[in-house]
């Protein structure tokens, strides 16, 4: 029973990915055994080739079922949805463009995209990004960061996290300390950045800085190496970032949320014990687990929540730390609103669509 509660009390630390349009048995497994805090969505999870409101039944159902089997009332139900290439649910929910476009009009598409993303029941949007667009090989940040300077890139990301606050959509503020200098994919490997923490302030900083001052409510964490500032271990792991910098020197009091931890920059890590232990330890409160490579079992989900287990177990993790950043939980799952998944007018659509294309071809 002790080792169902600590399960337990890892699921609450917990968002997890889900396989497909409907829950298998793994689902259930993971879903009734470790009962997540939050669920991550993907492309995956809408029904593709049917009418909008025969995916909507669809998705509805499976929104039902992740509830009932994860026995919670409030949940953090999260999707990444930025505009351009990042963007999950088919047509007609509107498809806006990169961030790096959206200019001027960044706080209207963010209010727009929020009240679409409330229709699907969704109450956290992984957006915006506080990256900066500095580094023109970047293969995965690029035209997804709101400008090429760190005022422009703040001002962007400020806006379209008051447009989604507005309409009730909860933000967070990713990757930190900054992700867009690297010239490699942290879905593929680990990127590796070489700037003094002199650097970071006088850049890569700024635009968490405007969103902390915002009160935006999470941060996400980049799986970057910075051999500079902590040499041993990327910034998800790193307790000089994450509370040196973001906590103390930043004063960021809410939500610290791991990337995904199935990426390959980190993937291997957490197959070692005691790496939740070192995430937890580094100031990290939440962790995402999207189950969305075929390299990542069910298996693999269970040793990191086992992971936990041990480490409350043998000492290496602080029952004061752990309950510290449940804490930080229960304050965001309090102000996070539960929605119903209901159809959308095809007004409302109709105008999200002429705002995507005058912000595509302004």
């Amino acid at each position: 029973m002790a080792v169902a509660q600590d399960m337990h009390r890892f699921g609450h630390h917990l968002i997890v990915g889900i396989s497909g349009t409907k829950l298998n048995d793994e689902d259930k497994r993971i879903l009734s055994e470790i009962k997540p805090a939050g669920i991550i969505f993907y492309a995956k999870n809408f029904r593709y080739g049917v009418h909008y409101e025969e995916w909507l039944q669809i998705y509805q159902d499976l929104v039902n079922q992740i509830r009932q089997y994860a026995e919670r009332n409030s949940m953090l139900i999260t999707i990444d949805h930025e505009g351009g290439t990042v963007h999950r649910p088919y047509l007609p929910i509107t498809r806006f463009p990169h961030a790096f476009l959206l200019q001027s009009r960044a706080r209207e598409v963010a209010k727009a995209a929020g009240l679409e993303l409330k229709s699907l029941g969704i109450n956290i949007s992984w957006s915006p990004l506080a990256d900066i667009f500095s580094n023109p090989d970047n293969p995965i940040i690029g035209p997804r960061a709101f400008g090429t300077t760190p005022d422009t890139a703040a001002a962007g990301a400020r806006d379209y996290f008051l447009g989604l606050r507005e309409v009730g959509i909860i933000g967070c503020a990713k990757h930190f300390p900054g992700h867009g200098d690297t010239s490699t994919d942290s879905h593929l490997e680990l990127p590796v950045l070489n700037l003094t923490i002199e650097e970071l302030r006088n850049r890569e900083l700024i635009p968490f800085k405007a969103l902390i001052a915002e009160q935006v409510p999470m941060i996400m964490t980049a799986h970057i190496l910075f051999p500079q500032i902590d040499a041993g271990v990327p910034a998800t792991l790193s307790q000089t970032i994450l509370t040196g910098i973001l906590r103390k020197e930043l004063g960021f009091a809410g939500v610290i949320v791991s990337d995904d931890l199935d990426m390959k920059a980190v993937s291997s890590m957490y197959a070692k014990s005691g790496t939740v232990a070192q995430t937890f330890n580094a100031g990290c409160d939440l962790f995402i687990v999207s189950r969305n490579l075929p390299s990542s079992s069910v298996e693999r989900t269970f040793a990191i929540a086992q992971d936990f287990v041990n480490s409350l177990s043998n000492g290496s993790l602080d029952e004061r730390i752990v309950e510290a950043a449940k804490m930080r939980i229960d304050s965001l799952i309090a102000m996070t609103p539960q929605y119903s998944v209901s159809a959308l007018d095809q007004d409302t659509l109709k105008q999200h669509a002429e705002l995507a294309i005058a912000c595509a071809f302004r």
